[in-house]
């Protein structure tokens, strides 16, 4: 039986049900951030000969907030926090609200302001950190008077939330006194923890051998959570092996580790098994003691490990969430916090921007969809959004959420509406539902601009916001939206060292790692030079024009099913063309080439449309592979329906959106979110003899001179479309003109390296 979201979500969270009964409220006043502490105050001077022209200074510090649970008003979207009514209830802190009841929570954050007031334009970027890290904003901001402001949200603080071993909240995190050393230099959040309650989730070994233990990882960063117990024989613990997986989802499980051959412990050839058992000491958070697990026998890497076992206190990570909401409320509209600290740019905003890459694009999103983009007082806290490379939502308010995940196999993301418009779900039997919903509701949608490339398609899921999980028609756009894709590039596209950047006829073979889970390495030992650069500052204008004083952006670029630039998954519709070397048949083949959304079962306490609750089925099953799309290509293999882009329109090879798995347990299958590139050959002897069908540079060029045109033309039709800077033109046509691309033989003009 298919539950509404609404049913669902009733049966699902009797903690949620008792948070929401308990927010009713009493006194004319809102959980929000109460106290903010400034620890540092750095001067920076002016980029000499670059864009900023006036001082900057960076503030370092921490604010203090509080979330409604009893005497006090607002905070009615908080009751959507997974876990909020088992999250400690203490009396606020604040001298305003003394007799509310309120979980609190602590948060980092650091500015980038004009040392001068008065020279702030008014403009405040609010920048997502991706799995901790401290954001800047650069100097093309910077020089037109912008302020930015990174804080944190991700609760369980297991990724790069803390330098070296030290423990990722900081000892001093809940002092209020200014702290002058030891600051770290991250972001961080100190959420709420359900203490006491207990669940099993999943973790997975791939690709790693030997006698030494493992660490439990989710992207090369430590699984969150402490086990209950080290007792391997406890209930529901299960260590099981894999001997192969396919992208579509069809496993193959091979022997069941005995409880007795593996235990939750450290160990080494000096230290062999059981070794040193795992230390569970509650105060040890797990970004400075990743669980490890000692095998008796050693790790085979032919093998993947998946373990199943019980774990402990959850953090409460929907409250990052509304943390990031109320830091940046606070910003933007309070004079001082309630213990009289002065905001250090009150009075200067009049415009914010939420912006995220990747993971923190994906929370951008996420924080949307939960409806936090309007604060406690019930005013819109960001104008405008950018989520970047990202088209899923961020694990971050269910119980025993990853954050870190990147949607490899049995981790979250996917659930619920990926969309912007309401949109039928048939498929997951879900309701018709979008992104904006709740902000629709309360008329805080942020415009929004978003754009991403090849590898965020066969990795990571992309297609399904686009055309849904019936994939049988474009979902329209709605008005504050604008999307674009930027052909053929690796995730977040490349910009190659160098005078000539991608203009390059032969770019090093470096060797491309594939991200993730201990993954492994790409075939194709270059990735894609297509660089998003160049769209990235024109979008920067963009937005800042479009919630200044409503221009709107260049049209929406992106392939569409309409158009037919988006097409099933197979070589023979893509139209890519065969004998490319290097590139095999298989590759195309449903279990290697694209990542797709399946459809879980997470159990009856989890809520599919929200992604909240409680998932208890560890691993779930699999109802359905949902059906995916992907960019029809030209006759070089280049990607159709995007933005115009010089390399793509002026190409030097085929650059891919995706990369091969060279080895290990997902050898022959997509290298996870990695691009490639295959050079074309030099000259049309050199093409013939490889079999090679694409032309040859010689073929397509003729010359330097020639292909200075082609990309010079290139330049100008982006240009002229709105893609493009006209500085960014300029630059361009430059490194181009000082390549060495067809610059060979005497005359330098020769596309052959031979000539003389």
């Amino acid at each position: 039986m298919k539950f509404t979201p609404h049913a669902l979500q009733k049966r699902s969270m009797v903690a949620m049900a008792v948070a929401a009964a308990l927010l009713t409220c009493a006194s004319p006043s809102q959980a929000r951030v109460t106290r903010i502490v400034i620890d540092q105050t750095l001067n920076n001077t002016p980029a000499v000969g670059g864009a900023q022209t006036v001082a900057y200074q960076t503030i370092n510090g921490r604010a203090f907030g509080e979330l409604c649970i009893l005497g006090c008003v607002g905070a009615a979207n908080n009751t959507i926090i997974t876990d909020l009514g088992l999250a400690p209830h203490v009396p606020s802190a604040s001298p305003l609200t003394p007799v509310a009841t309120v979980v609190q929570y602590v948060a980092s954050f650091s500015i980038v302001k004009p040392t001068d007031n008065s020279n702030i334009s008014g403009i405040l970027w609010h920048d997502v950190p991706n799995r901790g890290g401290r954001i800047v904003i650069n100097i093309a901001e910077r020089g037109l008077g912008d302020v930015g402001l990174s804080s944190a949200w991700q609760g369980d603080n297991a990724g790069a939330t803390g330098p070296g071993s030290a423990t990722t909240v900081p000892s001093y995190a809940s002092s209020t006194t200014p702290v002058t050393t030891g600051l770290q230099n991250n972001e961080w959040v100190k959420t709420p923890v359900a203490t006491g309650t207990t669940g099993l989730t999943l973790a997975r070994i791939v690709n790693r051998s030997g006698v030494a233990s493992q660490a439990l990882n989710v992207m090369g960063n430590p699984i969150p959570y402490l086990p209950a117990s080290l007792d391997t024989a406890a209930p529901g613990v299960v260590l099981t092996t894999h001997t192969h997986e396919t992208l579509n989802g069809n496993i193959t499980t091979g022997a069941t580790i005995p409880s007795t051959d593996w235990a939750f412990a450290h160990c080494d050839a000096t230290n062999p098994f059981p070794g040193t058992p795992q230390d569970l000491d509650p105060t040890h958070l797990p970004g400075s003691l990743p669980v490890h697990i000692c095998l008796k026998n050693g790790f085979d890497p032919t093998l993947l490990y998946q373990l199943v076992y019980q774990v402990k206190d959850p953090y409460v990570l929907g409250a990052g969430t509304a943390a990031f909401r109320d830091v940046g409320s606070f910003f933007r509209y309070a004079a001082a916090d309630d213990f009289g600290t002065a905001n250090p740019i009150a009075g200067t905003i009049s415009k914010e921007v939420i912006r995220g890459v990747s993971q923190s694009g994906n929370f951008t999103r996420h924080y949307i969809f939960l409806g936090m983009n309007q604060d406690e007082a019930g005013r819109i806290v960001h104008d405008g959004a950018w989520p970047i490379i990202a088209g899923r939502r961020v694990a971050n308010n269910s119980r025993w959420g990853q954050p870190d995940g990147v949607l490899e196999l049995y981790q979250q993301g996917s659930e619920g509406p990926q969309w912007w418009t309401p949109w039928p779900d048939t498929v997951r039997g879900l309701s018709t539902g979008s992104i904006l919903d709740r902000c629709n509701t309360t008329n805080t949608c942020p415009k929004i601009i978003e754009h991403f490339g090849g590898s965020e398609v066969f990795a990571l899921k992309m297609t399904t916001e686009w055309v849904g999980t019936s994939a049988d028609a474009d979902i329209p756009l709605p008005a504050n939206v604008r999307r674009y894709y930027v052909p053929s590039t690796t995730h977040g596209g490349n910009t190659p060292a160098g005078p000539s950047g991608g203009f390059n006829e032969a770019l090093p073979a470096n060797g491309v790692n594939c991200p993730g889970n201990n993954w492994g390495t790409g075939v194709f030992p270059r990735q894609s030079p297509v660089s998003e650069t160049e769209l990235v500052n024109v979008l920067r204008l963009a937005m800042r024009n479009w919630i200044t004083n409503g221009t709107p952006p260049p049209p929406s670029r992106y392939p569409t099913l309409a158009g037919g630039t988006l097409v099933d998954p197979t070589q023979a519709a893509m139209g890519f063309p065969s004998g490319v070397p290097g590139i095999p048949a298989s590759i195309f083949l449903p279990e290697n080439f694209v990542n797709p959304v399946l459809d879980y079962d997470w159990g009856p306490l989890f809520n599919e449309f929200d992604a909240t609750g409680v998932p208890t089925n560890i691993p779930p099953p699999i109802k359905s592979v949902i059906k995916m799309k992907v960019p029809k290509v030209d006759a070089d293999g280049n990607e159709l329906g995007g933005v115009p882009t010089v390399l793509r329109d002026a190409p030097l090879g085929t650059y891919l959106g995706w990369n091969i798995t060279s080895s290990g347990f997902h050898a022959g299958q997509v290298c996870n979110y990695t691009g490639g590139m295959v050079p074309f050959a030099h000259t049309q002897a050199e093409r013939l003899a490889n079999g090679d069908p694409r032309l040859s540079l010689e073929e397509r060029y003729g010359s330097h001179n020639g292909y200075v045109s082609k990309v010079s033309a290139a330049a100008l039709n982006a240009f002229f479309q709105g893609y493009l800077l006209k500085s960014d033109l300029g630059s361009l046509i430059s490194q181009a003109s000082a390549s060495n691309v067809c610059a060979h033989g005497s005359s330098g003009q020769s596309c052959d390296p031979a000539a003389p």
